[in-house]
């Protein structure tokens, strides 16, 4: 398959590429008046960034950079009930980390209520809008389905003089929540059940983040969305495929508001991950119930869990691109995320001996008081990373799974009477093992050949195995953090899923070689054969290093090249 085909079929749905549906619809919007491309990320700060806002943000600031144009950063803050400066603070922070900047374009919807305001006096002026006593229930059944129609409500012919005076009433606090609200006057009989009368304002007698208890009545999301847009003159406005029912709407607002400028709303497929909740509701449920250790466990799928967990922003970059757009909604298996994590890591990621389940070798040939500063190479690939001096002695730990008492045919490991090299060392003979009073193996004993000295072996014996050790004596002990999926299956959970009691497992009694003292939260390193590691940015110190898995070495993903 030669290059040229394969670029192009990347271009198809690629979020960098120029072939995907979205480009189309913007380069046939340049073609017309429209001389510019002006876009927005809009979360609500109710929670942490997770994975799926990743390919928002990609995709927003990616349309920008492609066209020449901007991107804002625009905090959705309409609704006081569930939203925080922590989460503000915090969805900055890893927009900053994925790579992307605003630059002096920040802004909140709170910072639009007294305009938003203006615009809802405008349609009530219009005769548009209403203001409405009728209960939550009611309208819910008054609504009507898919197939009949909707029942007006008996406040819908208010007079406008009436409505103007309750809506102010409504703004000066004189009413409970609940009590009213104002809605779109629109059509009951409409086909899309969003146009029936829809509400634009409830009271909600609260204090918000931002605004604080300036205001008690808030503009619903689907009323403050085309403002908001209108207002930064976006140009388009892209979100997800659950709001193409909304766009009617959206664009019935802009039109009778009467902005100047008008956004095109294009929808777009979320990111769904296989075997993974992204909701925030579940995520928050995992974090008020202590399950997980806050909005940042690196066990989340949030993004400032996995940039503690240790992912790049180079590798969820190259993800998204990966995945692309459409409007057909898939599942994108978990794999694929880990592969591009892998692929990003695996040339410039440091390898170093590390021993999770350590059970001690004696080379009983070799002088008891001996060190050797042997020369190891960072990284078999990479010569710029350059090569350490790795202590080696007659005690070294090994991994519990390299010897075994009887093993199948093709382990190529330790055991009484097979040889292996132990990287950058010797080859080493299996000559007898011991055990504790409960038979569990405790020590395995060898011989080693000196001849047979990596770099320097002159008896040319070759051997099929090579595993890494740690010299006792210069162990340094950590803690590795082993993570399994957050949840597993479960056809009678309300999301199909449950929390995995099992997905942390603490290797306690790992060993390291010395060369990772001084590591500091967030190096990351390779351990020989067990896979990618970072320094918990969290609960690490320099007299207890706390490292998490990022990713296994191997992968169940194959890229379709």
């Amino acid at each position: 398959m030669d290059n040229e085909y394969m670029d192009s079929r990347q271009n198809e749905s690629s979020l960098s590429g120029t072939g995907n549906f979205i480009h189309s619809l913007i380069n046939e919007d340049l073609k017309g008046e429209l001389n510019k491309v002006h876009t927005r990320f809009p979360p609500e700060p109710n929670g942490y960034l997770h994975i799926g806002h990743a390919k928002s943000i990609c995709l927003n600031f990616g349309l920008a950079k492609l066209y020449g144009g901007k991107c804002n950063l625009r905090f959705d803050d309409t609704n006081p009930a569930k939203e925080d400066t922590e989460f503000v603070n915090s969805i900055e922070e890893d927009i900053k980390w994925l790579g992307f900047d605003w630059e002096d374009r920040l802004f909140f919807a709170s910072e639009y209520f007294e305009k938003m305001y203006e615009c809802a006096v405008l349609l009530i002026k219009k005769g548009k809008a209403f203001v409405c006593d009728m209960t939550a229930e009611e309208m819910r059944n008054a609504r009507g389905t898919l197939n009949t129609p909707g029942t007006e409500s008996p406040y819908r012919n208010r007079s406008v003089s009436e409505n103007l005076e309750l809506f102010e009433r409504m703004r000066n606090g004189e009413f409970k929540d609940g009590e009213k609200t104002l809605r779109a006057k629109i059509d009951m009989s409409s086909s899309n059940i969003n146009m029936r009368d829809p509400v634009i304002y409830r009271i909600a007698h609260m204090t918000h983040h931002a605004a604080g208890d300036k205001w008690c009545i808030y503009p619903m999301y689907d009323f403050a969305h085309p403002i908001e847009d209108a207002i930064e003159e976006i140009t388009h406005s892209i979100c997800t495929m659950e709001f193409e029912d909304h766009r009617p709407l959206y664009d019935w607002f802009i039109n009778e508001i009467d902005f100047p400028v008008k956004p095109r709303q294009i929808e777009f497929a979320k990111l769904n991950l296989s075997d993974t909740i992204m909701g925030k509701r579940f995520l928050r449920a995992l974090v008020e119930e202590g399950k997980v250790d806050g909005w940042n466990d690196p066990r989340l799928i949030t993004l400032s869990g996995i940039r503690r967990r240790g992912y790049t922003p180079e590798s969820i970059r190259k993800f998204c691109d990966m995945i692309g757009v459409s409007k057909a909604n898939s599942v994108v298996d978990f794999a694929q995320l880990e592969y591009c994590v892998r692929e990003d890591l695996k040339d410039k990621t440091p390898v170093v001996m590390a021993v999770l389940d350590p059970i001690k070798m004696v080379i009983t040939n070799y002088p008891e008081d001996s060190i050797e500063m042997l020369e190891i190479e960072n990284h078999p690939e990479n010569e710029q990373l350059g090569k350490r001096k790795v202590p080696f002695s007659r005690e070294l730990y090994i991994e519990r799974s390299d010897f075994m008492e009887e093993p199948p045919k093709k382990f190529f490991r330790l055991s009484v009477g097979k040889e292996v090299r132990l990287k950058g060392a010797y080859i080493v003979c299996c000559t007898d093992f011991v055990k504790d009073e409960n038979g569990v193996v405790t020590e395995v004993h060898c011989t080693y050949d000196p001849e047979t000295k990596s770099g320097l072996n002159s008896s040319g014996k070759k051997v099929k195995g090579t595993i890494h050790w740690v010299s006792v004596p210069h162990a340094v002990p950590v803690k590795a953090m082993l993570y399994e999926n957050l949840t597993i299956k479960d056809e009678n959970a309300e999301n199909g899923y449950v929390f995995n009691p099992n997905s942390l497992v603490a290797a306690d009694n790992c060993m390291c070689e010395p060369s990772i003292k001084g590591a500091r939260p967030m190096d990351r390193f390779q351990f020989m054969r067990n896979g990618y590691f970072c320094v918990d940015s969290k609960h690490s110190t320099d007299e207890n290093i706390v490292f998490n898995r990022i990713v296994s070495l191997k992968s169940s993903f194959k890229p379709n090249i």
